[in-house]
This record gives C-alpha cells, structure tokens and sequence, in this order.
C-alpha cells in the first residue's frame, strides 16, 4: 500500500447526498481485474459515460481542471450502500487519495483505510464552504496533512480532523492488513517453533 503522508491535488466538489457504492462502481464491473488500463473509467461510469462509452460533457470530472482532481470535498454519507471494495479501488485508479466529507458509510470507511484513501470527516459547514470555494475557483487545490491531522482549504483555512490510531500508523507507513502482520513475523516464528513440535500427528517432523 502506498504511504500517505501529506496530499495536495485539485479538489472537485461533489454536491450529492448519500451518494452510494453503486454510482462510484456500477455492479457490472465489480469483476473487472484491477490490472485493466482502464480501470480509471469505472469511477461514476454511468454519469460518465453515455451508452456508447464517450464521456459526458456536463459531468463535473470530465471538466478540465476537475479531470484531474485528486480530492474529492462531498456531502453527507458518502459511501453508503453495498459493501463492495471496488468502490475504493475506482477512485485510486482516478487518483483520488482523498475523500472529505460530512460522513461515510460504515463499509466504505473500513475499505478506504485498508486501501490507502483517507477518508476525511469534517462538519457539513465546513465541507459547505470547501464545496463553495472549490467552484468559484476551478483547479484549487486541497491539502490533507495526515501527519498534522489538518485539512488547509483553497483559502488557507485550517482545519482539524481525527482518524483511529492504528489506521492513522498504517496509512503512513503504507501498510495493509498482510504488511501489518509480517511485522510480528519474528513472534509468529517463535511461536510456531514452540508449537509444532507438540502436534505431531498435524505437521510432522522431518
């Protein structure tokens, strides 16, 4: 997993309320391999894209300079609806390392953290206001201090947000679930040097 440190892209504001899983990976391409090239398009396809695959016009990340928006500034419960990683993995392939919002769902919030994307809770003014800012000046950017805990908005504003512990540790230092366990290898090892032997009729011994 990719450290995340300090982030600082183009922020695009997202207006939508309760904006669900579904809309950020439509349920056909929950198969789709992450090693496809374009993996990037899955994100919001069907506001997107039109039937024939050419993108649409009025949708706010197909509009220079939001097409390259790696901060997402969204409303009240993003994230919510089914469980599906995908929904993460879409916006990582669009660049997005960062989501602020009022609230997420439940399974979007464990996801985004296992996957290196911060998802970042401030209250509903100050997201208004980000939102605000963010369109009336096309190709501001946001930064997310995950090292100060500070978002420092278009306007220079600073802004203090909190994030668990040990998902904070992990997101520095770019581990998942498999790299958070390696780290206790050593005390695995012992353990199983100590243990085997007893089970012999389980792991024989050479």
């Amino acid at each position: 997993m990719q450290p995340f440190t300090q982030w600082e892209a183009i922020g695009a504001p997202i207006d939508e309320r309760n904006l669900d899983t579904n809309q950020l990976c439509p349920t056909r391409f929950n198969k789709v391999p992450l090693s496809d090239p374009d993996y990037q398009r899955i994100l919001f396809n069907n506001q997107r894209f039109d039937d024939a695959g050419n993108e649409l016009p009025d949708f706010i990340l197909n509009t220079p300079p939001y097409r390259s928006a790696g901060v997402l500034v969204a409303d009240e419960n993003f994230g919510c609806g089914s469980s599906r990683e995908t929904a993460v993995y879409a916006l990582l392939a669009f660049g997005i390392r960062s989501v602020i919002a009022p609230s997420f769902g439940d399974i979007f919030n464990g996801n985004a953290l296992k996957n290196g994307l911060v998802p970042v809770r401030l209250t509903r003014e100050i997201c208004d206001s980000l939102r605000s800012q963010l369109h009336a000046q096309p190709g501001a950017t946001v930064m997310v201090d995950l090292r100060r805990l500070l978002v420092i908005a278009p306007d220079g504003a600073e802004h203090v947000f909190d994030i668990h512990p040990k998902a904070r540790r992990c997101l520095l230092d770019g581990l998942d679930e498999i790299g958070l366990t390696l780290q206790s290898q050593p005390a695995i090892e012992t353990f199983e040097a100590s243990y085997k032997p007893s089970l012999r009729w389980i792991y024989p011994q050479p």
